[in-house]
């Protein structure tokens, strides 16, 4: 599992002209998952991810996670995430999860967000849309985590 997590101080998924989620500061994160991940991760992952500590206190210093800012979550699924270039000019996709198993590790993750965290709010792209993601990077600080 990746997530690739930027601080943001607004940001947006929209489908086919339509705004599916939106939120102004927090945490835009869009995560790709292995075809070896299994349940097992999601839980680690979110706590990891719901209290990271990159929002600025009073002396300026990375030392407030999402809830002591009143920040937002913004999840996007992104298998690209798992693209290797090694060989050639194309990527290989051939280490991301199939759709099948994608699809129930997002929608899973995204349970595990509301379970640890439901005052916390959620937006969320549309798994396998083709989609528009515009974000304010905040900093800019972004943030590659693997589990």
């Amino acid at each position: 599992m990746r997530l690739l997590i930027q601080r943001v101080s607004h940001a947006r998924v929209e489908v086919e002209g339509e705004t599916v989620g939106q939120i102004a500061k927090g945490l835009l994160v869009l995560v790709g998952f292995h075809r070896e991940d299994d349940l097992g991760i999601l839980p680690k992952a979110v706590h990891k991810l719901l209290h990271l500590r990159v929002f600025e206190d009073s002396d300026g210093k990375m030392n407030l996670a999402l809830r002591e800012v009143g920040g937002s979550l913004l999840i996007v699924s992104q298998f690209t995430l798992y693209g290797r270039l090694e060989k050639g000019f194309r990527p290989s996709f051939t280490e991301a999860a199939p759709g099948d198993q994608a699809f129930r590790l997002y929608e899973a993750f995204l349970r595990e967000i509301h379970a640890q965290a439901p005052d916390i709010p959620l937006a969320t792209g549309r798994f396998g849309a083709h989609m528009k993601v515009e974000a304010c990077n905040y900093g800019p600080v972004t943030l590659w985590l693997e589990f």
